[in-house]
């Protein structure tokens, strides 16, 4: 049986293979430059882990927290925010009828996440979800829940220290915005069309350099509790092609053909071959007897099942409050809590009004949008008289600008440590390359892009200088549902 370590070996060696093929770029400044990379600046803080679940807005999720700037008030003591319809009626922001969620709206596409924002008069999102599905309810877009909704969510929101300006890293959908957490770029991707997912960016992904320097990292997500690693290597793999010949099959169909994007963990968003899975993919059953034992290793990122608790449309977020509630509650309560941090976020806002505009943001690079299927290349070339209909789909997902140079929207962001501050709102603009930057100061290690090398790492958020405030973990509210009971 092979090991981990040699697999991780294996992995190093490709690494530096690859590298020699890549054009040069030169990488970013260091935060010490008179440091070694890889060095360990902050080792009061062991392990890093980030939960990113998905597609809700901050508005949506906890603009009714009463902390941080939720929603504005009305007389009535209702949010006060509001979006027109294609006739110009004014939609009200309304109170989720069900904790299941509609199916199909609101839209986060590219082109719909570019038309809520409107160049940032935020009045978008109603007339997005009429023209993402028309006569399915209108309103959803303006729906929120509430803290009798999400107890765990608002309660962990309440207590440790809560970033009301973490704003996903691009208006656009789930894959670039993971692609930023992943190397500071979507290196043009534009949509969620598997076709697109075959290039590496060009300065490598941060689980490339922390191989390079020895650290330890693991991406967590749900498999078979009954399989080895090898045997969840080979589902992946069957699951990734059946999806993509299933993709290639709806070529043929009609328009109104809507491609529904399959995700199974977030590392795979670049290319992962096999030492790179076999030496850093692990089950999330190995994630609870790491996080028990103390084991996590030093970055890990752990992900739901995106077909049915990542918080997506048409899911019960209740389910995805219980898995990330069981993640949290086992990083506190296992023995590496006294010198973690945790970060819970969403990739992007799932088409959910926020009434905060992004702010303009670095360009990570001179990379523009583009699209094989949707802009000019020799793909589009073959395909366009052959499936016309799916060629405009496509166009259709990307409309609209094709540059980085804005943070997409507002999402819930919750920094979970011992060393955390009480009482603490940080104001600071984030995006998920501030991950990296957490990483890249952590290690002393080098910026990928520009973007990751401007952004702000979210170390306010914590004192370590005194003693760990919440040594002991705090009792936070039950979620809605009890893990493992649905």
């Amino acid at each position: 049986m092979v090991s981990e370590r040699t697999w991780e070996r294996i992995e190093r060696q490709n690494l530096h293979r690859r590298e020699r093929w890549r054009r040069h770029v030169r990488p970013g400044d260091r935060p010490h430059p008179e440091v070694e990379p890889g060095t360990d600046m902050l080792p009061q803080i062991k392990h890093i882990v980030v939960l990113m679940m998905e597609n809700h807005s901050f508005d949506n999720y906890l603009g009714t927290l009463g902390r941080g700037e939720g929603f504005p008030v009305a007389d009535d003591g209702a949010p006060d925010a509001e979006n027109p319809d294609s006739a110009g009626t004014m939609i009200r922001a309304r109170h989720a009828e069900s904790t299941v969620q509609r199916d199909g709206v609101p839209c986060q596409s590219w082109s719909a996440t570019h038309a809520q924002w409107d160049g940032g008069k935020m009045d978008g999102f109603v007339t997005s979800a009429e023209q993402a599905a028309p006569g399915a309810d209108k309103t959803t877009a303006m729906s929120y829940w509430t803290e009798q909704d999400l107890p765990f969510y608002h309660g962990l929101a309440r207590t440790f220290p809560l970033a009301d300006r973490w704003f996903s890293s691009c208006l656009g959908p789930t894959f670039p915005n993971r692609r930023f957490l992943l190397a500071g770029t979507a290196n043009g991707l534009m949509d969620d069309l598997p076709v697109n997912l075959l290039d590496r960016p060009p300065a490598g992904t941060i689980m490339e350099m922390l191989t390079r320097h020895g650290i330890s990292w693991v991406n967590y997500r749900p498999a078979g509790s009954d399989q080895s690693e090898f045997r969840r290597f080979l589902s992946y793999r069957r699951r990734r092609t059946s999806h993509h010949l299933t993709h290639a099959g709806h070529l043929r169909q009609q328009a109104g053909y809507a491609f529904n994007r399959d995700l199974q963990f977030t590392s795979a968003i670049y290319p992962l071959g096999m030492a790179g899975y076999m030496a850093h993919v692990r089950s999330i059953e190995r994630f609870f007897a790491d996080a028990d034992s103390g084991n996590l290793p030093s970055f890990c990122i752990v992900d739901p099942d995106f077909r049915s608790f990542s918080e997506e449309n048409p899911q019960d977020i209740r389910k995805g409050e219980s898995f990330a509630a069981e993640v949290i509650s086992r990083v506190m309560y296992g023995r590496g809590w006294p010198d973690t941090l945790l970060i819970w976020t969403y990739d992007e806002h799932g088409g959910y009004y926020d009434h905060v505009a992004p702010p303009a943001a670095v360009p990570p690079d001179d990379v523009r949008g583009r699209s094989l299927v949707a802009h000019r290349s020799p793909l589009r070339t073959l395909l366009k008289p052959l499936f016309p209909h799916y060629v405009r789909h496509a166009e259709e997902l990307v409309a609209g600008p094709n540059t980085y140079d804005s943070y997409g929207f507002r999402v819930p962001a919750v920094i979970v440590s011992p060393y955390a501050r009480p009482d603490c709102v940080l104001s600071d603009v984030f995006d998920h390359t501030s991950v990296l930057k957490l990483l890249e100061e952590k290690w002393n290690l080098p910026a990928l892009t520009r973007r990751d090398a401007a952004a702000t790492a979210p170390l306010g958020a914590l004192d370590l200088t005194a003693p760990p405030a919440f040594l002991t973990p705090p009792e936070l509210p039950a979620p809605a549902l009890e893990w493992g009971t649905w």
